[in-house]
């Protein structure tokens, strides 16, 4: 239910500059949160929670290619002031609950010429948004968002990860594809020539924690991060519309930007400008279960959602089509693709996806398929046996012909695409991922979003995107010696995982501890135990959710495998029972009347009892995989067993880079 009623908003006037200020606040429902908003000569807000002050008075505007600037008198004179409180309940779609409960009170300033500035405070977060109600189309050269905070808080910040070449850093950083671990700093030691891509968080005071994203991205490049001076805070940084592009990149599958204009974005006169959020927690536990990014995405728009199946996939590419036992030479050919189907079947998985080597190398052509491959057959074949097939695509390769494209591989019965290498955020590369998705929902296909940036609630607009990647994930293990996965495990559930879903890629059966862990590309490993990989499908969200893995491997190990199969990709119900960034995370998800907990800790052993109390726990008996007496030696060793529960806790014990996970 909406209504709109009179929230408290306190105005104050002082003099400033010859211009009077006036001051709005808004709180959140249970008044924990306070924005202030001051207009006088700029626009500024911050924010507390509490008596912790959250953010600094920090400024905002939009500079525009006629000259005016919104936010900076003398374009920020309010004409009118109107407020909302909202209490309704979304009903969610292929997502880690069914209903969300959307709660929120809001701020709208109108100011003349035509914009307004909207601010909304939740339990969990604030927001704020620029509109616009222009007669005409115009350019935006710039946007400032501030985000400023009163003492040197340590953060937690991906870097873009780019080797500095001639030419402007900053502008060889728009090139990138979202991928990397944490770099823990004091915010005044941030490297001031570098990028931070979203989400990133920042430790406040008394324990809480900010984390600083966007939701609603649309028709607007990505917003990414900057310190230049060294000062308590960010600045807002926005790659240039593409002036020139050619064709290149990783197999000729991207398009590479050789010169870009002089503003972001290009837009229509009536124009609703992404949100820019900040989730506030009192607790680390709260962060790894916020909806707020779901919540200010813009509502569905496919009328029919029946033929969207999430599930669990086979994959080729990172156990490198490593198959053994068999009567043929494994590789990119339909005796390959016909084992991976038939192991899927095995176990109920219900899709193989063939990633790149399926179409001619270099051509971007996603109709020329190579010899060894009969697409239709491989179709077919898997439609016998339950599996849908899905396909790996480059960027250029599908939207050169996208509506061709899907046309055709939905009428001869493929399930979906994972679309890979756009490795930008600009606007002219979010506005691909909108024209993909909508395409695709055209077509009855879903999507898989690989190098691509964070999710900003797109999945909400077309339930058929189903996973993205703007992660550093499981797929590093293959080249990177130096990376530390497990403690990249228990950080990004905090931090990448409050955007959205992500498609880890988890699942190894060949696992190793710290001192044994090394790179390799042909037979690659994970790092931390077993159990560690079993955890994270109840852990990591992720409609579309890939086992990594060999089937021949799998087949091998029976018994986790079916646990895999088994375990649900959208939930009914989720509940974070424990956690601290960097250090370990404890997760329930209910599907049905069952219970799925999961719990991974970092490199240090860990005991564990875990409150069932949230659950309605009692008295219940069900199956635990926990880490063997041996793991923190040899990382394979498990024990499975029958676990009954007194009472509303369970203790476990998790090896190093361990993990358990609990069926109830």
């Amino acid at each position: 239910m909406k209504n709109s009623v009179l929230l408290i908003v306190l105005l104050s006037l002082a003099t400033l500059g010859g211009f009077g200020q006036k001051t709005y606040t808004l709180s959140s429902p249970d008044q924990k949160i306070t924005v202030t908003v001051s207009v006088a000569d700029d626009l500024r807000y911050s924010v507390r929670h509490g008596k912790t002050l959250v953010l600094d008075d920090s400024q905002i505007a939009l500079s525009l290619d006629n000259g005016r600037i919104l936010g900076v008198h003398p374009n920020n004179k309010v004409i009118a002031v109107k407020t909302n409180s909202v209490n309704q309940t979304i009903k969610a779609y292929f997502y880690k609950r069914n209903e969300i409960q959307d709660q929120y009170n809001e701020l709208i300033l109108s100011f003349k010429g035509n914009y307004q500035v909207v601010f909304r405070a939740y339990n969990e977060g604030v927001a704020y948004r620029f509109e616009t109600n222009f007669s005409k189309p115009f350019n935006v050269v710039s946007e400032t968002a501030d985000f400023n905070f009163d003492e040197d808080y340590t953060a937690w910040v991906p870097y873009v990860n780019a080797r500095k070449g001639k030419g402007d850093f900053i502008q060889q950083q728009f090139f990138t594809s979202f991928e990397n671990t944490y770099t823990v700093t004091p915010l005044s030691k941030m490297e001031p020539e570098r990028l931070v891509f979203l989400p990133a968080l920042v430790e406040l005071k008394d324990g809480k924690k900010a984390v600083i994203t966007e939701a609603d991205l649309e028709d607007f490049p990505g917003l990414l991060l900057r310190n230049e001076d060294g000062l308590n805070g960010f600045t807002a940084v926005h790659a240039g519309y593409p002036k020139v592009e050619e064709q290149g990149g990783h197999n000729n599958l991207q398009y590479v930007v050789k010169e870009r204009e002089n503003y972001i974005a290009k837009v229509e006169g009536k124009h609703t400008f992404p949100w820019r959020c900040i989730v506030i927690s009192e607790n680390d536990k709260d962060l790894a279960d916020s909806d707020l990014v779901y919540k200010l995405a813009s509502p569905c728009r496919v009328d029919d959602l029946s033929w969207i199946k999430p599930g669990k996939v086979a994959w080729d590419w990172w156990n490198n089509w490593n198959i053994y036992g068999v009567p043929f030479k494994a590789g990119i050919n339909n005796d390959t693709y016909k084992y991976y189907i038939d192991f899927a079947s095995k176990y109920g998985i219900e899709y193989v996806i063939l990633d790149e080597g399926w179409a001619v190398n270099k051509q971007a052509d996603l109709f020329q398929v190579v010899p060894e491959i009969d697409l239709q057959e491989l179709v077919d074949y898997g439609a016998k046996r339950n599996v849908g097939i899905v396909l790996w695509a480059g960027y250029a390769a599908i939207d050169k012909d996208m509506e061709h494209v899907c046309q055709h591989y939905s009428k001869m019965g493929v399930k979906g695409f994972k679309v890979d290498f756009m490795d930008r955020d600009d606007q002219k590369v979010v506005d691909f991922y909108y024209r993909m998705a909508a395409m695709a929902a055209k077509y009855h296909l879903f999507i898989d979003f690989h190098g691509a940036y964070k999710p900003t609630g797109l999945s909400r607009t077309y339930p058929n995107v189903l996973n993205y990647e703007g992660v550093y994930g499981l797929e590093q293990a293959k080249w990177d010696n130096e990376g530390d996965l497990a403690l990249n495990e228990v950080t990004i559930p905090f931090i990448r995982m409050v955007a959205g879903s992500f498609d880890y890629t988890q699942g190894a059966m060949h696992n190793a501890q710290k001192s044994s862990f090394a790179a390799n590309w042909g037979e690659p490993m994970s790092q931390g135990t077993r159990c560690r990989q079993l955890a994270e499908y109840v852990i990591f969200e992720s409609p579309f959710n890939m086992l990594c893995d060999s089937p021949s491997n799998y087949l091998q190990e029976d018994e986790c495998t079916k646990f895999i199969a088994s375990v649900p990709t959208t939930w009914d119900e989720t509940v974070v029972l424990d956690g601290q960034v960097g250090k370990y995370l404890v997760i329930a998800r209910k599907k049905g009347f069952r219970w799925y907990i999961g719990a991974i800790t970092n490199w240090e052993e860990r005991d564990l009892t875990i409150d069932l109390t949230p659950l309605n726990g009692g008295a219940k008996s069900g199956h635990i995989f926990r880490d063997g007496p041996n793991a923190n030696r040899v990382a394979r060793d498990y024990v499975s067993e029958q676990a009954q529960v007194w009472g509303n806790t369970v203790k476990v014990h998790l090896a190093k880079g361990g993990g358990a996970v609990m069926v109830w």
